[in-house]
């Protein structure tokens, strides 16, 4: 077993990221969510590395990969949608599992210019409009959808 898929045995990923999200793909170390508020394009990338809780304690070559992986997802959110910022966030207060946040950010956006979580302001995406901005974010990516 090659060192990528032994590093992969026993991922799964946290049921909140699950509940909250839309599946977008697959990047080399991450999966790729869609944070289903449509208030703000929003991604989330999980490195799909079991137990992985903090992004200092990633081997080297993970860590150098998620960083390459969050500035793509970045370049993603800044060609596909309008935005003034790109906010980037590991928090794991919530949710322990390794995840990061991308979100553009706008200077209009409804929580402007605080943080995005905790701000109250989310809106579901409508039926089917989730799922069309997943697949234009995995095709931009070049990832595989991994739902």
């Amino acid at each position: 077993m090659d060192r990528e898929k032994g590093a992969e045995a026993g991922f799964g990923l946290h049921p909140r990221l699950a509940a909250d999200t839309i599946p977008v793909g697959e990047l080399g170390l991450s999966r790729v969510l869609l944070m289903d508020n449509r208030l703000f394009p929003w991604l989330v990338l999980v490195p799909r590395r079991a137990g992985a809780v903090e992004l200092h304690r990633l081997d080297p070559a993970d860590r150098a990969l998620l960083v390459e992986e969050m500035a793509r997802a970045a370049g993603a959110l800044e060609a596909l949608f309008p935005c003034d910022k790109v906010n980037l966030g590991a928090l794991g207060n919530l949710v322990p599992q390794l995840h990061v946040h991308v979100i553009a950010r706008r200077h209009d956006d409804p929580a402007w210019p605080g943080p995005v979580w905790g701000s109250g302001h989310a809106e579901p995406y409508p039926a089917g409009e989730g799922q069309a901005v997943a697949g234009r974010v995995a095709a931009w990516l070049g990832c595989g959808r991994s739902d």
